[in-house]
């Protein structure tokens, strides 16, 4: 091999001179300051090609020295022992023949100056502009109560998830007919509990439209407290397994990601899952709920369970069938409200000085 010298770019600022060795693939390093002066020698590819290198340079005034070396380049940087800018690199006044300036990293101490004035404005302004914003000193109350409620909820629903689960791998096709009597209690809990996600923006704790909160909560409710819950022949139909698996489906990534967001986390597969799984989930669901209005309407027609009375020339009573069948039509006639609800709510649950956020 020849012994060659590579090319050298140098630029300073008050308190570091950087150099940047232009060898790629570098190995067998040995860079040294003795007397203040660097030695350089390695192997790499460089100007003349796959070669050893070596230079030594006699700087101006003391310094301590430091290097990178990366798979393009080799970089240096020396610290300058006195802070302040230097009319030349080294020694001799003569510049040598391989060092060059790194134009893109070279500043005088003007620019150095400006720079620095010019951020500490941003910093003035930046303290100026957080100044005029009242502080919440309830801030971290409202959080730690966002947490601790998308937590509760989380757990409450992994639990309705695991159990319908495991009890379908265990009894397969029976476990749809008693899945009413093994987790309604925890449904029960959670959904009372989601009722907080329509006091939540009331109080501004989020940033949610009202009224779509609460035409998602009080349609949930309907079908749990009043299909499932007042009628006992709907209990034991396979239709409750599939509504409440397919709400736990949702659930068990929509509160985590909302939980990560109250303490600014965000992981990126938890996102996708968020936004990706409802596209399936949500119409699947809406069906499922569908399936279980209809199956009701009999029932309540033969029961008369929630019917208006009506003077007897009008017919007696106005069956709760009649609500349930408009129920049924808006859901169908008008899809994209439910869409468009969802997309509104799907931003994470933070209180409102934090950033955006929703339920859906």
């Amino acid at each position: 091999m020849q012994l060659l010298t590579p090319h050298v770019y140098w630029a300073q600022r008050r308190g570091e001179i950087f150099l940047r060795v232009d060898l790629s693939d570098a190995k067998n390093l040995n860079i040294s300051v003795e007397e203040n002066t660097l030695q350089f020698r390695g192997q790499g590819h460089g100007a003349k090609g796959e070669n050893e290198y070596k230079f030594s340079l006699e700087f101006r005034e003391p310094v301590r020295p430091e290097h990178r070396s990366t798979q393009r380049q080799v970089d240096i940087r020396v610290r300058k022992q006195s802070e302040h800018w230097w009319d030349r690199l080294t020694q001799q006044e003569k510049k040598p023949l391989f060092l060059a300036p790194d134009f893109d990293r070279w500043l005088t101490e003007s620019d150095v100056e400006m720079e620095l004035k010019n951020k500490e404005e941003e910093r003035i302004n930046s303290i100026r502009v957080e100044s005029r914003v009242p502080k919440d000193p309830f801030l971290g109350v409202k959080r730690g109560y966002l947490f601790m409620y998308n937590l509760v909820q989380f757990l409450g629903f992994s639990w309705i998830f695991v159990n319908m689960t495991v009890r379908l791998f265990i009894l397969g096709q029976d476990s749809f007919y008693d899945t009413f009597h093994s987790t309604a209690d925890m449904m029960y809990f959670c959904q009372m509990m989601a009722v907080l996600e329509v006091v939540n923006p009331l109080l501004g704790l989020v940033r949610t439209a009202f009224l779509p909160a609460l035409l998602q909560v009080t349609g949930r409710n309907v079908i749990l407290f009043v299909i499932f819950g007042c009628l006992d022949e709907m209990q034991n139909k396979a239709v409750v397994f599939f509504v409440f698996y397919l709400w736990s489906c949702v659930e068990i990534f929509r509160y985590p990601f909302y939980m990560l967001g109250v303490v600014g986390t965000e992981w990126k597969l938890l996102t996708w899952l968020r936004y990706s799984l409802w596209i399936p989930l949500y119409p699947l669901g809406t069906i499922a709920e569908a399936v279980a209005v209809v199956q009701s309407l009999s029932l309540f027609d033969e029961t008369l369970m929630f019917a208006l009375p009506l003077p007897s020339l009008l017919g007696g009573s106005l069956s709760f069938s009649y609500s349930l069948r408009l129920y049924l039509i808006l859901m169908f006639l008008v899809p994209c409200m439910f869409i468009n609800m969802h997309c509104a709510l799907s931003r994470p649950n933070k209180p409102i000085k934090i950033n955006k956020q929703s339920r859906s």
